[in-house]
């Protein structure tokens, strides 16, 4: 696939700061897919992809969400996570992506979802532990868990971790489905 196209627009509709970040994670999703034995391309297009809406306006999302999609009541409650299902429905719309596990992977990447596949699971980390914005200690733990045995699972209650204490700092509601996902990632890990 040409790249050229997207990431003209990805360059159009999100700020520098946003760009930066979608192609830091287009080339983490990429390096933890072979790792981790997932179809590379997809993966880069993914990461490149996952946040093409996060610079859009809370009311253009929300118009978006209302006119298009069907989103859970409890997603609402946080502004912040409501350009992953409007990112996957523009990569399906205007990119004309087809492919249901890139489009799973975009609309879960900021909540996730009970039984990620390894492919969503990558893309998810991916955008927390990219090189161009992240910071280098906390993607540096990251990385170590990826390399022990479960490590994907490992990583991945790593982040839940680190974002529900985030969340409480900020006096953040916490999305049920977070707290689902945390303990299912616990009994993944421990067993």
């Amino acid at each position: 696939m040409d790249y050229t196209e997207i990431k003209e627009w990805l360059k159009n509709n999100l700020n520098e700061e946003r760009y930066s970040h979608s192609l830091g994670t287009a080339q983490c999703a990429e390096e933890l897919a072979i790792q981790f034995k997932q179809d590379r391309e997809k993966a880069y297009l993914a990461g490149l992809l996952h946040d093409c809406a996060k610079c859009f306006s809370n009311e253009k999302l929300l118009e978006i969400i209302n006119k298009n999609l069907q989103v859970e009541k409890s997603e609402m409650q946080n502004y912040k996570t409501l350009h992953a299902p409007v990112s996957a429905y523009i990569a399906k719309n205007t990119f004309k992506i087809k492919d249901k596990e890139i489009l799973s992977a975009i609309r879960w990447h900021t909540l996730g979802k009970i039984d990620m596949t390894d492919f969503e699971k990558i893309i998810f980390i991916a955008d927390k532990i990219e090189p161009n914005t992240r910071e280098k200690e906390y993607s540096d733990k990251i990385k170590a868990l990826l390399k022990e045995d479960n490590g994907l699972n490992k990583a991945l209650l790593k982040c839940y971790k680190e974002t529900i204490k985030s969340l409480c700092k900020r006096n953040l509601k916490i999305c049920i489905l977070t707290v689902e996902i945390y303990n299912k990632l616990q009994d993944l890990v421990q067993n």
